[in-house]
C-alpha cells in the first residue's frame, strides 16, 4: 500500500473535492505538499493546505464532513478507509507559524491551477522555508536544502533571512528559531548555495 501522494494523486484528490463544492474555495499548498506540486519532491505523506479565508475554511470543512471526513488531529482530516490525512489550516497559520501576510496576496503564492470551484496555489518559497525551519525537525531541514538547491536562482537568501527574523520576532520561541536559522545558513554555505 502506498502511503505517499505524488503530484498526480494530489491533483486528483483536489479535483474530487472540487466536484462536491458549490462555492469557491482558495487552497494554498504548504510544506511537503507545496514541494511536491513544485516538482522538488516526488511525493509527500503529509498533505498540508492553508485555507486563507475563514468562511471558505468553514464551508470546506462542512462539505468534507458530508463526504465522510472526520477530524483526527488538531488540523487533520481523514476519510474512513483512506490512509492520507489532510491538514487544513485556516487564515495565515501553518501549525504554530503565523505568516506575516496573507498567502492569498499575489506576491505570497504561485498560482498552480484553477478548477471550477477550487483555486489552487502554492505558498511562496520564503514562507515554505520559514514554516519548515520553525518546525525544525531533520526532514524539514532536508526539505529546505532541497528547495534551496532547486530554486537558488530565484531565492534572495539575504531577503529570506530578513523575513525569517521578522516572522520569528513575533513568537515566544524566537531564540530557538534563531538557532534553526543559524544552522540552515551554515548548511547553505556548506552546499555553496549562499555564504554571508
Amino acid at each position: 500500500m502506498n502511503y505517499r501522494l505524488d503530484k498526480r494523486d494530489l491533483l486528483l484528490h483536489i479535483e474530487g473535492w472540487n466536484k462536491f463544492l458549490n462555492k469557491t474555495v482558495h487552497l494554498i499548498a504548504c510544506g511537503g505538499t507545496a514541494m511536491t506540486l513544485l516538482n522538488i519532491k516526488e511525493s509527500t505523506k503529509d498533505v498540508d493546505f492553508i485555507v486563507p479565508k475563514e468562511k471558505e475554511y468553514t464551508y470546506l470543512i462542512s462539505r468534507l464532513q458530508e463526504l465522510g471526513y472526520t477530524k483526527v488531529s488538531g488540523s487533520g482530516w481523514q476519510r474512513k478507509g483512506e490512509q492520507y490525512i489532510f491538514d487544513l489550516f485556516a487564515g495565515n497559520k501553518i501549525h504554530t507559524t503565523e505568516l506575516l501576510e496573507s498567502p492569498l496576496d499575489e506576491r505570497r503564492h504561485i498560482k498552480l491551477k484553477e478548477f471550477s470551484r477550487i483555486y489552487l496555489g502554492i505558498l511562496n518559497y520564503y514562507d515554505i522555508l520559514i514554516s519548515k525551519l520553525f518546525r525544525g525537525n531533520t526532514v524539514d531541514f532536508e526539505d529546505c536544502i532541497l528547495l534551496a538547491r532547486a530554486k537558488k536562482e530565484e531565492v534572495d537568501f539575504a531577503k529570506f533571512k530578513r523575513v525569517y527574523l521578522e516572522t520569528s520576532s513575533y513568537d515566544i520561541s524566537d531564540e530557538r528559531y534563531k538557532k534553526h536559522l543559524d544552522s540552515f545558513m551554515k548548511m547553505l554555505a556548506k552546499e555553496n548555495i549562499y555564504d554571508e
